[in-house]
């Protein structure tokens, strides 16, 4: 018999939540190994409760350390302050970050100054540029030097790690948690809470635009939202979906040049379970997100990122994914492409997932008790 482990997951975003939830579900199947506990710092507020209720996610910790027009530096302090404390107090043998958040290097950082076993999930993606994206490359590359366990989702994310000297026996290979959580989200007769979703005419080809990033911001996104217009004047027979992000330097250009479309619905952010079925049920995606890289592929749907690079080169190289950037006329001809060549879009849409079969959860948690066994 191996003594209780003491697990800290450790989470503050929406994404973080969507992606960790499926791992505290995991951890809690084992009560008699696995003491499990959750610290949000709230690094976002309103749209990390929405995913903790739609996983029924009860945090032991809250932080709540969202202010309005909050620094980078405000977050890190107040996150890393806030960590450190429940680990002195708690004592944990292992807390669990995830991905390349604020929250993820306070929570790495904390660890780290009270030597504490840090479990990095989602380790190992790089774009090899420190200001793309900003602030998260630097972020997981400060967590990558820290962690004791690096949970990776491909051989890609792999290879960067040995490449920077992390040593190859503390480094897991087992697909991205967020597989699992549309495993769990995702449902054939789903009916969404957003009435007005329910009152789409799924027969036309749906485009699904996420777009928000903080490089995007200024020009970028605006060419962006051209190119989306033009695109929706020119195509009579699709509708486009866009939740809008609450950042008013998202929402201001948005409504400018999108509004009063008619075939371009301008709504506010989803629920993860409304926009999971969303994205199953649409043609296509176009995004500046990282997340929906790895979920749409899974549901077999082409995505179109709106960036000039990706951390996850893996969905580009599966045929996937394809990076065009933010030049709007290239954003409208890939974007034609998949509507008017079947056999383009056929190749995205029937391309392989890279991100694994949706068993990332129960993996790193088997992982964990071998750990600890030694």
């Amino acid at each position: 018999m191996i003594p209780m482990i003491k697990v800290i997951s450790i989470f503050g975003t929406r994404p973080e939540a969507i992606k960790m939830a499926p791992l505290v579900k995991e951890l809690a199947k084992f009560p008699e190994k696995i003491e499990s506990k959750v610290l949000v710092t709230a690094q976002h507020r309103q749209m990390l409760d929405q995913v903790l209720k739609i996983f029924d996610v009860k945090p032991d910790f809250d932080l709540d350390i969202m202010q309005e027009c909050q620094t980078l530096e405000q977050i890190t302090t107040n996150a890393l302050n806030g960590i450190s404390a429940i680990i002195k107090e708690e004592k944990p043998d292992l807390i669990l970050v995830h991905g390349d958040t604020t929250t993820t290097m306070a929570g790495s950082l904390a660890g780290f100054f009270n030597k504490t076993k840090v479990g990095h999930v989602e380790a190992g993606l790089r774009t090899f540029d420190k200001f793309s994206p900003f602030p998260e490359e630097m972020h997981r590359k400060i967590t990558g030097v820290i962690a004791d366990y690096h949970f990776s989702p491909t051989e890609n994310n792999r290879k960067n790690l040995l490449n920077e000297g992390v040593h190859e026996s503390t480094i897991f290979v087992t697909g991205n948690t967020v597989i699992d959580a549309i495993k769990m989200t995702v449902q054939n007769n789903y009916s969404f809470h957003r009435q007005e979703l329910n009152n789409i005419d799924f027969s036309k080809k749906i485009i699904l635009l996420t777009a928000h990033r903080r490089e995007n911001l200024g020009a970028p996104l605006e060419n962006i939202f051209e190119a989306t217009a033009e695109l929706a004047r020119n195509n009579n027979d699709i509708e486009i979906i866009y939740p809008v992000h609450l950042n008013p330097a998202v929402q201001t250009p948005a409504k400018k040049i999108l509004n009063n479309i008619p075939n371009v619905h301008l709504i506010e952010p989803l629920a993860v379970d409304d926009l999971h079925n969303l994205m199953a049920r649409c043609y296509f995606v176009m995004t500046d997100s990282g997340g929906l890289q790895e979920e749409a592929p899974s549901l077999g749907k082409p995505v179109l990122v709106l960036r000039t690079e990706t951390e996850r080169p893996e969905a580009v190289t599966a045929g996937t994914v394809k990076v065009v950037g933010i030049d709007k006329n290239t954003i409208l001809q890939e974007a034609n492409i998949l509507l008017n060549n079947s056999e383009e879009y056929e190749k995205m849409a029937k391309a392989a997932n890279p991100y694994g079969d949706g068993t990332a959860s129960a993996q790193i948690v088997k992982i964990i008790l071998q750990q600890f066994e030694k």
